[in-house]
């Protein structure tokens, strides 16, 4: 959900002034707090800046947000890739959680592709494949979330860890590229192959030629 801050400057009765900064907070709860500093009436200005540094009213964040609900937001990806050196084909898998009109839907998708020569290439080519899911979907402009288990793609895509293999490399530009055409700002998580499990059979059975394509509530 997108996250702002809210700056005021707050006027007393007396006319003495003074301005207020608020952390980053999710939308939602920070249009609730406008609102009811506006209500004590004294407020000379109110600002609410997202983390875009993009500065709204309170009646443009208003609108934006209802229209929100209609599309797809609270986004989470869940992304494994598998490689087969008997092979040489790749498992991808991807899937996506999100909410839309007040109603939980569940995007699965998985692919088998040619052309890698390792595992971190289908981990990242799985991510890929998530991005591009998002785009058929219709998102821009919010924050993402994406969830893998390995620890080799999300350290070098926050920038933890150095990346030195040139198809990797490659693999990070085209990330970059699709989440900046997207307005995406992406955070990347790591987890267990555990909890990562949706993700890792849909890899799986792509290797093993089940193709998986579904869309449906949760």
């Amino acid at each position: 959900m997108l996250q702002v801050r809210i700056e005021i400057t707050y006027r007393t009765k007396n006319g003495a002034e003074a301005e207020f900064s608020s952390d980053y907070m999710e939308a939602e709860p920070a249009l609730v707090i406008a609102r009811d500093l506006e209500k004590t009436g004294r407020m000379k200005q109110l600002t609410i800046i997202d983390t875009y540094d993009v500065s709204w009213t309170l009646k443009q964040l208003t609108k934006f947000m209802e229209k929100v609900k209609t599309e797809p937001h609270d986004i989470v990806v869940y992304f494994d890739g598998g490689f087969d050196q008997n092979t040489q084909k790749a498992g991808l898998g991807c899937a996506i959680y999100y909410k839309q009109d007040e109603t939980s839907y569940r995007i699965r998708r998985n692919a088998l592709v040619e052309g890698l020569i390792s595992n971190n290439e289908a981990e990242y080519a799985a991510l890929h494949l998530g991005l591009k899911e998002l785009e058929l979907l219709g998102v821009h402009h919010l924050p993402i979330t994406f969830v893998g288990d390995s620890l080799v793609v999300i350290n070098q895509l926050n920038d933890e860890w150095p990346c030195y293999e040139a198809e990797l490399s490659k693999w990070m530009d085209r990330i970059e590229a699709k989440t900046e055409q997207l307005g995406i700002a992406p955070t990347y998580e790591s987890v267990s192959r555990k909890k990562n499990r949706e993700a890792d059979q849909l890899a799986t059975q792509a290797l093993q030629g089940v193709e998986i394509t579904s869309h449906s509530e949760q």
